[in-house]
């Protein structure tokens, strides 16, 4: 018999934090016949029978013409009015994107401009320098044409 009331008293337990959880979290259209202030207290004093009111206010009443998910409870048929995850919101997601975008072109400019910037290096120093004169290892250069160059035999 002891076993029963145990089992009993975790299937109460179980139930009373359910119906919390759903009272606490349930939208303010959702909270039906008392105020949430007042629920609370009736699924915690009343073993079982407050769970169960509160779960039944919630029932969308027969032949209102209510869907199932009931007035002002989000479901397929009704929009939620609570903001998405930004990862659901199209407005958040293109402002990202444009965001993304002008990050990618700044830095996409800034290595033209160093590029450019090089380039008129390498060019004024090929026109001081005299053709035969051979480049100095301080100059910009692939390492491996270097490597190639050292490597030549003497002839």
């Amino acid at each position: 018999m002891a076993r029963v009331f145990i089992v009993l008293f975790m299937l109460h337990v179980v139930l009373m934090a359910v119906a919390l959880i759903s009272c606490l979290s349930a939208e303010k259209g959702e909270v039906r016949a008392l105020p949430r202030a007042l629920w609370v207290p009736v699924i915690i004093v009343v073993p079982l029978l407050g769970p169960a009111a509160w779960f039944l206010s919630r029932r969308p009443v027969f032949g209102s013409g209510a869907p199932l998910g009931g007035p002002g409870r989000p479901g397929p048929t009704t929009p939620r009015n609570r903001p998405l995850a930004p990862d659901d919101d199209p407005e958040f997601l293109r402002a990202l994107d444009a965001e993304q975008s002008k990050q990618d072109r700044e830095l996409f400019e800034r290595w033209e401009e160093d590029l450019r910037r090089r380039e008129d290096e390498i060019r004024r120093e090929a026109q001081t320098r005299r053709p035969n004169e051979p480049r100095q290892e301080n100059e910009t250069h692939s390492r491996d044409a270097g490597d190639r160059e050292d490597r030549r035999p003497e002839q």
